[in-house]
């Protein structure tokens, strides 16, 4: 298996120097990276990038901003035509840790904005997760093949970053569901992304239902790439880059080509941002009371699952 290098080992000699140099420059490019770990590998020019949000598992403003700064980095750094042969960066791939995946947007940040009536902050929201779907979709304007791994549980609106990749696979144990109709609430890009992939009635179905559906079960409704044995993701996407490598620009160029045949996926986006704002402020005090439940639930099956006392803050925060 080939080793990789992370962001904490870039001071270790053994590192090869080419991976420090990669990690350091994208890291000074990009400027404070929250919540979110680093690792290349040189041999199949692979950026892996390790969501890990504070708290909760959820997909938070700054998770949010640290992937977009990733990606403009990226594509800052390597970008240019010219540098194409000798860019580093080829596969840009996403994987999480931890028991779940995601469970979904960040429901205290909602919660927190909506006592305040602060469209602003929940718009910038919108934005950011348009912006990195948007990027991912287009392999950073051709420049990268995209993809993600699902290792486990992975709910909501936090399904819709990985899968608005060229490619994502889970492994056999990983699930998927959208609850948000549940309570009086959509997430932002699912529509789009779950379109693209699925096609639309597949898509309507999976966010009317709120059913939660095996990694299997997506495959065959068209939301995977592929399903693998437990513990082997981070395995099929070395494979994958490795094999790749050799077709890698007629790769990209035919990721970008389908890209654009589905429509212009920003303007789909930027306006279901706009309808996502309003309907979170049209929310009544019924609906509010119902987020605050499930943001709390949350927060009980964490401290169990990590055997860690509920963190009184949170709980405070989520006071209208």
């Amino acid at each position: 298996m080939l080793q990789a290098f992370t962001s904490h080992t870039q001071s270790t000699p053994a590192a090869p120097l080419e991976c420090c140099e990669v990690i350091d420059a994208l890291r000074h490019k990009a400027g404070f990276l929250p919540e979110v770990q680093l690792a290349y590998e040189a041999e199949i020019k692979t950026l892996w990038v390790t969501i890990k949000p504070e708290l909760k598992p959820v997909f938070t403003l700054q998770l949010l901003d640290s992937l977009g700064k990733i990606q403009k980095a990226i594509h800052a750094l390597w970008g240019a035509p010219d540098q194409y042969h000798g860019a580093p960066v080829r596969f840009l791939a996403f994987r999480g840790t931890g028991p779940f995946f995601t469970l979904g947007g960040d429901l205290d940040f909602y919660l927190d904005c909506l006592a305040k009536n602060d469209r602003a902050a929940l718009a910038e929201y919108a934005r950011l997760s348009i912006e990195g779907a948007v990027w991912n979709a287009s392999g950073l304007n051709g420049l990268v093949i995209t993809l993600s791994t699902i290792h486990a549980k992975a709910i909501g609106g936090g399904i819709d970053a990985p899968r608005s990749c060229n490619i994502m696979i889970a492994e056999e144990q990983a699930s998927f569901v959208y609850p948000e109709i549940k309570f009086n609430h959509f997430p932002i890009t699912a529509v789009a992304v779950l379109s693209r992939r699925m096609g639309p009635r597949a898509a309507e179905r999976m966010l009317l239902s709120g059913e939660e559906m095996s990694a299997a079960a997506f495959m065959e409704a068209g939301g995977l790439e592929a399903v693998v044995p437990t513990g082997t993701g981070e395995d099929w996407i070395r494979k994958y880059a490795s094999d790749s490598l050799p077709t890698h620009a007629a790769r990209t160029a035919l990721f970008s080509a389908f890209n654009r045949r589905a429509g212009d996926l920003r303007d789909e986006l930027e306006h279901l941002g706009q309808i996502w704002t309003d309907c979170m402020l049209r929310l009544n005090p019924s609906a509010i009371s119902k987020l605050q439940r499930i943001a709390q639930t949350q927060d009980r099956m964490l401290a169990r699952v990590y055997q860690r006392p509920s963190n009184p803050a949170l709980q405070s925060a989520k006071a209208l």
